[in-house]
């Protein structure tokens, strides 16, 4: 990728992907932000023990974007009472629905229910075409909804997730309110790929939100320079003798 790109550069929109309240606050402010998302596992890492009150508190705040809530029940009957909770919080709220539960259990005909009900649905979790296939029969067309694929997972097993997105891109082609969501983000560079492989949405860590903003653009041989210097002051402070 060329190093003169830059985040104006990108079709896709980011979304800040965390459960860190400060740096939801703080990323929510800036324009380039156009959603947030979160999960339950990110939400206990960052030591949240009341999910109800974590998320009425981020809402008082976060109100002209939207954001993505996860249930957490692994219940397929209890995930519809908790959805429509979740749903009831918020106009910008967007509830995640994984595509199965913990059993391997189809979470579709839930989809489907939600979607005829009217909820806005984030369908998480995806790493497959035959399950974005079965999301874009599931979905109602008339509903906002976000699909994330797991591009950054997919990858982890050495498949080239390129293919599969762009693949996925066009399963939705039929449902003008479905908006495809590249997942998982592992690096900067995944950015750029989202936006060639036509998402429209890429959710990307806090860390990685700060590494773009530090090190898109810059002149190479200027990086390649600092990493010298990097060796050199830890060999230094390290105290190195030979």
């Amino acid at each position: 990728m060329s190093t003169t790109k830059s985040l104006s550069d990108l079709k896709v929109q980011l979304y800040a992907d965390g459960a860190d309240k400060a740096g939801i606050l703080e990323l929510y402010a800036k324009p380039y932000i156009k959603g947030l998302t979160t999960n339950p596992s990110l939400m206990k890492k960052a030591g949240i023990k009341d999910y109800e009150a974590f998320a009425k508190d981020i809402l008082q705040s976060v109100t002209a974007k939207p954001i993505s809530l996860e249930v957490f029940t692994d219940d397929i009957v209890d995930m519809k009472r908790q959805a429509l909770m979740i749903n009831s919080w918020g106009s910008n709220v967007y509830t995640k629905i994984p595509i199965t539960n913990s059993k391997g259990e189809s979470c579709l005909p839930l989809i489907k229910e939600l979607g005829l009900l009217g909820v806005k649905l984030n369908v998480t979790a995806l790493l497959t075409l035959a399950q974005v296939r079965g999301v874009a029969a599931a979905l109602n067309p008339a509903v906002p909804a976000v699909v994330s694929v797991f591009a950054g997972r997919i990858a982890d097993t050495g498949v080239d997730p390129m293919p599969i997105m762009r693949a996925s891109g066009a399963l939705l082609t039929e449902l003008p309110k479905a908006e495809l969501l590249w997942a998982s983000t592992r690096e900067v560079l995944n950015l750029f790929q989202a936006d060639e492989a036509g998402c429209a949405i890429i959710t990307v860590p806090h860390d990685i939100l700060a590494k773009a903003a530090k090190m898109i653009g810059l002149d190479l041989t200027a990086v390649s320079l600092d990493t010298v210097k990097m060796f050199v002051a830890d060999s230094t402070s390290a105290g190195f003798k030979l």
